[in-house]
């Protein structure tokens, strides 16, 4: 029996040993965050302030950085609108605090943001803005991490549609749940 039992767990042994050791799959950093922007009225009157939200959801064991990082060296998460004609800033960026985290690799605690953030953007549709459906474009800027590797810095270019209307008239709130009526 004992000699069954040997021979058995040295060829469960040869097997494991014999097997192809699986790489560590290093996603591309622009798999790591997953942008979506939303608008806060729809339409949009002319004339109006709105806001826009980015939601970008992180990839489970990875992190970016905080707008605010916690050392020079680091790169901080970045959102730019490149507005067209009939659109200005209202306002800057909002960006949400990050969270302290401590890694494997640092033992300082580094000012992150995980699972899911939200960044808005304040805007007006100007008086002359062209009616009907517009895109807004965005840039998302971020370097991402995880325990083990931090991946090259990215740029994901993603685009907001916005419905302008000739005035606020038929103007309703949109998605309550990123714009809570106040």
């Amino acid at each position: 029996m004992k000699l069954v039992a040997s021979t058995n767990g040295a060829l469960l042994m040869a097997i494991v040993a014999a097997l192809p050791c699986a790489p560590l799959e290093v996603p591309s950093a622009r798999e790591v965050v997953s942008p979506a922007a939303f608008v806060s009225r729809d339409p949009v009157g002319r004339g109006d302030s709105f806001q826009l939200a980015v939601v970008a959801k992180i990839r489970t064991g990875f992190h970016i950085n905080a707008r605010q990082p916690s050392a020079d060296y680091l790169i901080p998460t970045e959102l730019r609108a490149e507005l067209p004609a009939g659109f200005r800033a209202a306002g800057d960026v909002s960006y949400p605090q990050g969270e302290l985290h401590t890694f494997a690799f640092t033992k300082t605690p580094l000012n992150v943001y995980q699972d899911k953030v939200v960044f808005r953007v304040p805007l007006t549709a100007l008086a002359g803005a062209p009616l009907g459906a517009q895109k807004i474009p965005l840039k998302l800027r971020y370097q991402a991490c995880s325990n083990e590797v931090c991946l090259p810095p990215v740029t994901l270019n993603l685009e907001a549609a916005v419905t302008v209307a000739a005035t606020s008239g038929d103007s309703r709130p949109a998605h309550p749940e990123l714009f809570p009526l106040r």
